[in-house]
């Protein structure tokens, strides 16, 4: 008989889980698209929100970009994204509120992101939240979701084994690479809808509609 899993630690994806950025990463995309004229909508948007940069671009071009390119633009985008975001971001329904209890269940917490470590940085600077997280996991140098390398690195910082973490996603990629991680996962419907997201183990409208008796039912 497989032994029960026993929840350890929370591993948080950031944006559109922590933070509604789809907006300033959408019009950081176009502009920075639109200056090496490459067209960009926000179907591709939708389809690659959750994904690193490396494959955002390979989807976009429809082949593997070269290196030197990719990284050009990236960094336009996110110089870009970094500039626009101040004052203006702030935590999505229900975070303030989980990341406080599941400190107070003694919990470990990271952040596992396909975002650069800058990004990361930015916004939980920003947002005044680090002090809640003992581990931060920026995926935009491993291999990108659906690829389940960002959480297994963010679990390894933590020194806990996959099958003990919560995932909280709100992507479509980071759904299935939470799954690939082996790993409980809970999905906010903030940027996609239920029916994109049915290999999660739950599914909620936002954290605010979260309960204790939904995360018993996880474990």
């Amino acid at each position: 008989m497989a032994e029960k899993q026993t929840l350890q630690a929370v591993l948080w994806d950031m944006d559109g889980v922590i933070v509604d950025t789809y907006e300033g990463h959408f019009v950081s995309w176009k502009q920075a698209l639109d200056e090496v004229g490459q067209g960009y909508d926000e179907e591709i948007f939708r389809r690659t929100f959750g994904m690193n940069n490396r494959l955002i671009m390979a989807t976009v071009y429809g082949r593997e970009m070269d290196e030197d390119f990719v990284q050009k633009v990236s960094d336009r985008k996110e110089e870009i994204f970094r500039r626009d975001i101040k004052g203006l971001v702030k935590v999505l329904p229900g975070v303030m509120d989980w990341l406080e209890r599941f400190k107070e269940m003694d919990l470990k917490q990271a952040v596992a992101s396909s975002a650069p470590q800058a990004n990361i940085d930015a916004l939980l600077t920003e947002l005044n939240i680090r002090e809640y997280f003992q581990a931060e996991a920026a995926g935009a140098t491993l291999k990108g979701k659906p690829d389940p390398a960002v959480f297994l690195l963010a679990a390894k910082l933590l020194g806990v084994d996959p099958v003990n973490c919560l995932v909280i996603e709100d992507s479509i990629a980071g759904v299935e690479a939470a799954k690939a991680a082996g790993c409980q996962c809970v999905a906010v419907l903030t940027t996609n809808q239920a029916s994109d997201l049915g290999n999660a183990d739950l599914i909620i409208k936002d954290l605010s509609c979260f309960t204790e008796e939904m995360l018993k039912s996880l474990f």
